[in-house]
């Protein structure tokens, strides 16, 4: 029997991006223009601190692991990075140089950049200049033709995905001199200067891809579409076509964000309220089912109760049965899903959070 998920309901407002410190003590979450930082006390999350210094929507926010440094990105069209002084925690303004929404961003695994997708039809890599003491940063611009909507880090630092509202996939290079160190050669690609273009990719039906995530070893990658599917795809040389591309269909509402548990099983969530497991390797990919094992009315065959049925019901009772509450953990929407635990190259737990406030910490 499956443990059960531990879930926190923070507040009731959307919650637009979610970030765990390394030690899981403390909890970063957008709400809204600011960023509330919770820290977990016994087994529930408490209100600890607020990061105020956007004026619009907060889109994205990631604590790095090791540095502990967070950084935040808003539709003001502005990202900060937050230390923690002795006196709070201090926001440092970052040049993205960007003239629309900032929509998502994520620390590449090296902590030394940051990856701030837009509206912009941009992406801003962003790093620290040392003798001007800031972030700036340089922009990755062909061929987007479209709001950014996600973005993924290879785990060497350097390859960047992104997926956007012209349907494509893609992946880039982000190799700044002097910051990075020189990659060793993968499928995606050999030498590497800045924006190279690694691949590129659509999925059947065109519609916007939501998320987007490199598997652990970094040698494919999976994004999920407006048009409820997941595309997997396996390179195998730098301007080859790719050794396998692979498209799960599913009659589920459309995902939104996706992580990889191991290299042969995927996580996804989205519109569905619901979390939903994925298996398979470069022959073939199949949808396994949800995470939840669902239990009480409204489940099963009793979903399937006849009109005739339910004015039975309001003839006795005088009330139709109540069906306000969703039978899922999430009672709307999950829109970002995160890595929450890992072991020997398999994730233990993973977190969602979404548009009904909670945040959901799950066994796998």
């Amino acid at each position: 029997m499956m443990a059960a998920p531990e879930a926190h309901h923070l507040f009731n407002n959307p919650i637009a991006d979610h970030s765990f410190s390394a030690d899981k003590s403390a909890l970063a979450v957008a709400r809204d223009n600011t960023v509330e930082l919770y820290q977990r006390v016994g087994n529930k999350f408490t209100l600890k601190d607020e990061l105020k210094g956007h004026d619009k929507t907060v889109t994205g926010v990631d604590i790095a692991p090791r540095s502990g440094r967070i950084v935040t990105c808003s539709q003001d069209r502005n990202a900060y990075v937050w230390e923690r002084t002795s006196n709070g925690w201090k926001p440092t303004l970052v040049l993205l140089r960007i003239n629309r929404a900032a929509t998502f961003v994520r620390w590449s695994p090296s902590e030394l950049k940051f990856a701030v997708g837009s509206g912009a039809r941009v992406i801003a890599v962003c790093y620290f200049e040392e003798e001007n003491d800031w972030w700036i940063s340089k922009h990755l611009k062909k061929p987007i033709r479209s709001t950014i909507t996600t973005l993924a880090w290879h785990p060497n630092s350097v390859l960047l995905a992104a997926g956007s509202t012209d349907s494509h996939a893609r992946v880039f290079s982000s190799y700044i001199k002097g910051i990075d160190e020189r990659p060793e050669p993968t499928a995606w690609g050999e030498r590497l200067p800045f924006n190279t273009v690694c691949g590129e990719f659509l999925n059947d039906s065109a519609g916007w891809v939501h998320g987007c995530c490199f598997s652990p070893s970094g040698d494919a990658l999976a994004f999920v579409s407006h048009d409820s599917s997941v595309t997997i795809v396996y390179p195998s040389a730098p301007e080859q076509p790719p050794r396998a591309m692979l498209n799960v269909s599913t009659r589920l509402l459309p995902f939104t964000s996706l992580i990889w548990s191991s290299e042969a099983e995927i996580i996804a969530a989205g519109h569905g309220c619901e979390a939903y497991r994925l298996r398979g390797d470069e022959n073939g990919w199949e949808l396994i089912g949800s995470m939840e094992m669902k239990r009480g009315p409204g489940m099963g065959s009793a979903r399937e109760e006849s009109a005739l049925n339910m004015f039975r019901q309001m003839d006795l009772k005088g009330q139709a049965q109540d069906d306000t509450q969703l039978h899922t953990v999430h009672q709307n929407t999950i829109s970002t899903l995160r890595i929450y635990e890992e072991a020997g190259g398999f994730v233990r737990k993973f977190s969602t959070s979404g548009v009904d406030g909670r945040v959901v910490i799950w066994p796998l």
